[in-house]
């Protein structure tokens, strides 16, 4: 008896639900904070310690669901929820500088435990990779290089300063896919938060899901994850079977 191909039911169902024939992963859309860097602690007690001074009424936590958007998109948020009314420019770059402040402040973040092997992963894989992240802090993005060396070219980076759009909105990744000259079934997105796994699945791309933080799995499955991982060390180890698995899956 010929053994199941792994993950062929979560495979067949992407194809199914994009209308897809069959995978050939040839770029990697890779998010930063809270997949590449354990960093989601430190940017929630930033925006909280931000918007509990000016009187907005929130929670550490919530934050945890804003990530992927655009410090403008969640300021703007916030004020259009509390104050009934849109931030102005000015609010938004004079908020967002200090948010950035505050997370400069507090301890140094690291790497997320898994996140270099599931790199090199892809990296001997022959698949590009591409960040793509919400955020404009270069504390973070200037750090890539060093903590991760020869995984990603400097052109191959896509930030709020470069879109229009913010997630849950596909543009990042679509303009992912422009910058490595890929398909959307030529791409597969790795996110750790709703609304960049529902980007991700917006753009087309299959879409793996990892639980990084408090957000349970089942809530990444309602945004559109493919499948999902329950850790970032599980992702790196199972992810040669998963791109074995995508290239010998066809519906053809």
């Amino acid at each position: 008896m010929i053994p199941p191909v792994p993950f062929s039911n979560e495979i067949f169902r992407f194809l199914d639900r994009h209308h897809f024939e069959r995978i050939i992963p040839r770029a990697a859309l890779i998010d930063m904070d809270g997949t590449l860097y354990d960093s989601m602690r430190n940017h929630t007690a930033a925006w909280y310690r931000l918007m509990t001074e000016i009187g907005v009424k929130c929670t550490p936590e919530e934050f945890y669901l804003y990530e992927g958007r655009t410090g403008a998109s969640t300021i703007n948020q916030l004020f259009l929820r509390e104050f009934g009314r849109e931030a102005t420019d000015e609010e938004k770059e004079t908020l967002y500088k200090r948010k950035t402040e505050y997370f400069r402040e507090l301890p140094a973040v690291r790497p997320m435990p898994g996140a270099l092997d599931m790199l090199t992963v892809l990296r001997d894989s022959g698949i590009q990779r591409v960040l793509v992240t919400g955020s404009g802090q270069r504390s973070l993005i200037d750090r890539i290089s060093a903590d991760f060396p020869g995984m990603f070219d400097e052109d191959k980076i896509i930030t709020s300063r470069d879109v229009t759009h913010g997630k849950p909105h596909p543009e990042p990744f679509i303009r992912a896919m422009q910058l490595a000259r890929v398909s959307p079934s030529q791409s597969i997105v790795i996110e750790n938060a709703p609304l960049g796994v529902e980007a991700g699945d917006r753009a087309g791309a299959f879409t793996i899901g990892v639980t990084t933080g408090p957000i349970p799995r089942e809530t990444l499955e309602e945004a559109g994850a493919a499948i999902v991982f329950p850790s970032m060390p599980e992702c790196a180890r199972l992810l040669p079977s998963l791109l074995l698995s995508m290239l010998s899956i066809s519906k053809i």
